[in-house]
């Protein structure tokens, strides 16, 4: 039984960030080892969140009278083993596996895989070359630290410390690094998710803040249009310079296999055959010079790319809405799109998703069921925070998931605590997790669905990951009373904590950081609810969504002109294919009366 659980749970998690990693990543045209590390990465943080409701409901089961639950007076002497329990000697070696694996990708393999696909290098060794020199600092700081703690320890004769207690000091190390993002990350996310969804089901804010993003896309997708043209002029230049003959001609043919076919089109026009490379009136760029534009050429036409398909996207998105508005007020309940689709429907379409079906759906049913679940996802939230800031307290417990698990616990309802921990740790990673994808730093950071995420970005979300889960998983111990150092309860522990180490080592970060610094997650919450951090951005000059606003207006005004525009574009477009098929299907009929 628990292979097969460990075997689904495996299979389940995998299935999941390869599902995950095929809409924001490309799988035809990224490097297979970024993809292997960032699928393996989300993989491993999946299967630590889906394995801790296992672990906690297997400590939590009476066996041979050594569970807590089996000391009352009234308690049986056998109790029947949960769905999904695991014998003792296995979920520690699991969890070793899992968590020293996402450590070494999270510390070492991604940095350097981020330096190797963002390189302009135009060979294998050139790349490793170059993520070598861009990670020396990194690493080296690393190691100076590590190596000025161990020469302090070995010389203090006050420090007698084994290499058990060294490794739980870099633990704790890691886990408090990522347990200073995480709460920043689920305070945002605690009142933003609810919001957001709330928001969704006001179709009025929704259709506006669309045409918000349209106004903002239109102006990013122009700077990245005229960035490509600059960085196309400098390739048109180098490739003028450098001709067939030249030494360096590889590297510009490399180049120009990353360009457009377009603009590969008209270089390709331009070249005269063996040319000498010796008089020439521009100077020859050396590879330096090279490897710098083959970079730049990756950024600007995965940016240009990017901004042309979510440009697509989101004018299809304010169509829909623009229709959903126009069908709200129709008397023949029957959902009529401006521009139907071109592909045939199926039989989900034709006989279960009806127009009448969609009418339902878009125009009364989709808005009751967005407010139910912000409903829903805010009483999860006053919980969350609620037990953040008390789950300290044993006596008496405050933590109302600990009183939940411990409830149960009494009971023997060994489903019951798993479905809990799973409901639990899964809307705390869902904050978290989604406060990654929503973030973006510039053009730097930024996950964008449809496989347009570069690498950078994909391992960089990999890394994130990584270093937030194992804090978010003893947290959540932590709140359920299942961690004895942060609840000071004896009783048996989880093999999951059991592999973290002792954080008595570190008193004063078991004891205080651990316990005192969740409790921000109110402060977090109170500047979310007041849009405290969009409007310090829109102080700073970044243009952010905020319905009071004079330039958001504009910007609402502005977006609102465009999709009238590309509407009428794309209705004069269509009605002349219209016009062009009614025109062959006539010259058809004509051709087969000659004929008869």
């Amino acid at each position: 039984m628990s292979a097969w659980v460990l075997g689904l749970d495996v299979c389940g998690c995998a299935l999941l960030a390869f599902l995950l990693l095929r809409r924001y990543g490309d799988l035809a045209k990224q490097h297979r080892m970024v993809l292997l590390a960032t699928l393996l990465a989300w993989c491993l943080c999946f299967i630590i969140v889906f394995t801790i409701p296992l672990d906690v409901s297997t400590v939590s089961t009476c066996s041979s009278g050594e569970s807590p639950t089996c000391t009352a007076p009234a308690a049986p002497k056998v109790c029947d083993k949960p769905w999904g329990y695991i014998p003792n000697g296995i979920l520690p070696v699991f969890w070793r596996v899992v968590y020293w694996t996402s450590q070494f990708l999270t510390w070492l393999l991604i940095p350097f895989m981020q330096s190797y696909a963002r390189s302009g290098a135009f060979s294998i060794s050139g790349k490793i070359k170059t993520a070598l020199i861009e990670n020396a600092i990194y690493y080296g700081t690393y190691l100076f630290i590590f190596c000025s703690l161990l020469i302090y320890v070995a010389v203090s004769p006050q420090w007698q410390l084994s290499w058990y207690d060294l490794r739980t000091i870099g633990i704790t190390a890691a886990n408090t690094w990522g347990l200073f993002l995480l709460v920043l990350l689920l305070g945002y996310g605690l009142v933003e998710i609810p919001r957001s969804c709330w928001l969704v089901s006001c179709h009025g804010h929704l259709l506006a803040k669309t045409y918000f993003k349209v106004a903002k896309l239109m102006t990013e997708k122009a700077d990245a249009e005229e960035n490509l043209e600059d960085v196309m002029e400098d390739v048109r230049g180098v490739n003028e310079t450098i001709k067939y003959n030249h030494p360096l001609r590889k590297c510009i043919d490399t180049i120009l296999k990353k360009c457009p076919v377009e603009y590969q089109e008209k270089l390709g026009r331009n070249m005269d055959d063996y040319e000498d490379f010796d008089d020439k009136r521009n100077p020859c760029p050396n590879k330096k010079s090279l490897v710098k534009l083959h970079k730049q050429v990756i950024y600007a036409v995965q940016r240009h790319n990017r901004t042309q398909v979510q440009w697509q996207i989101l004018l299809d998105e304010a169509f829909h809405l623009e229709d959903v508005a126009k069908n709200e007020t129709s008397s023949a309940h029957q959902f009529i799109h401006s521009f139907p689709s071109s592909q045939p429907s199926g039989w989900f379409s034709k006989y279960i998703y009806t127009p009448t079906a969609e009418w339902y759906w878009e125009c009364v049913l989709r808005r009751w069921c967005y407010r139910v679940l912000a409903v829903g996802l805010s009483l999860m939230s006053v919980a969350v925070v609620w037990s953040e800031c008390t789950f300290f307290s044993t006596q008496p417990v405050l933590s109302l998931f600990a009183i939940f698990i411990q409830l149960a616990e009494r009971q023997y309802n060994y489903l019951y605590i798993q479905v809990a921990c799973f409901i639990t740790i899964i809307f705390l990673c869902y904050c978290v997790y989604s406060t990654v994808f929503r973030i973006r730093v510039f053009n730097y950071y930024y996950l964008a669905p449809h496989h347009q995420t570069d690498a950078y970005s994909l391992q960089f979300s990999g890394m994130l990951f990584c270093r937030l889960t194992p804090p978010l998983c003893l947290n959540f111990l932590g709140v359920i009373h299942m961690d004895s150092i942060i609840s000071h309860q004896q009783r048996q522990q989880t093999s999951y904590t059991s592999i973290m180490g002792s954080m008595r080592v570190l008193s004063f970060i078991a004891n205080g950081f651990y316990i005192y610094y969740p409790m921000l997650i109110v402060l977090l919450c109170i500047a979310t609810y007041f849009s405290l951090g969009t409007r310090c951005l829109n102080l700073l000059g970044f243009q952010q969504f905020m319905g009071e606003s004079d330039l958001t207006s504009d910007l609402v005004d502005e977006g609102k002109e465009l999709i009238r525009r590309e509407r009428r574009k794309r209705q004069r477009s269509e009605d002349g294919e219209n016009r062009r098929r009614v025109n062959i299907s006539f010259f058809l009929m004509s051709l087969f009366s000659l004929a008869k």
